[in-house]
């Protein structure tokens, strides 16, 4: 009988809320990096955190990372449990978009391509174009694939930070 490969999954993970008993918006995702552990996902890297600006009407600051992890989960119960985490560090269903938020947990990729259902789309749609995201993800998962554009996440980023092509130098210089 075959034994299941573990997938692989790069989350994620932003906040710019205090929690009542984690602390800070750094501490809090240090906490939910614990407690990815603590619900049976493995965490293979984590980066450090990044502090960014908010996106839309929030006007507080963002701590931002990324985790590489690995379960037996698919990505739809993957989705839920990191919901359900979410929900337990005091986020709410629903509201505005992009407010201040305790915890933010997204899948960005996974070991398994393209992922498309009704509630959940691997890769995130967005990734390539948020630095908030890339900058993370580089420290852990510099070289995983984008499977949409074959381009690594290094790759991406480059894009995304660069400042524009060099001068063209004239012949001798």
């Amino acid at each position: 009988m075959p034994i299941a490969t573990p997938h692989r999954y790069l989350i994620a993970l932003g906040s710019n809320v205090r929690h009542p008993r984690f602390g800070p918006p750094r501490q809090v995702l240090a906490a939910a990096t614990e407690r990815l552990e603590a619900q049976g996902l493995r965490v293979i890297a984590a980066a450090p955190v990044f502090e960014t600006e908010p996106i839309g009407p929030s006007m507080r600051r963002y701590a931002n990372s990324a985790a590489v992890i690995e379960s037996d989960l698919a990505p739809e119960a993957m989705l839920a449990q990191l919901k359900r985490i979410e929900r337990d560090f005091g986020r709410r269903a629903r509201g505005r978009r992009w407010r201040a938020r305790v915890l933010d947990l997204d899948i960005v990729l996974w070991s398994g391509g393209p992922y498309a259902s009704p509630g959940l789309t691997i890769p995130h749609r967005l990734f390539r174009e948020r630095p908030f995201v890339l900058n993370p993800a580089l420290a852990v998962a510099a070289n995983w694939r984008d499977p949409l554009t074959g381009a690594t996440v290094r790759h991406l980023h480059a894009r995304l930070t660069r400042l524009g092509a060099l001068p063209k130098r004239a012949p001798g210089q």
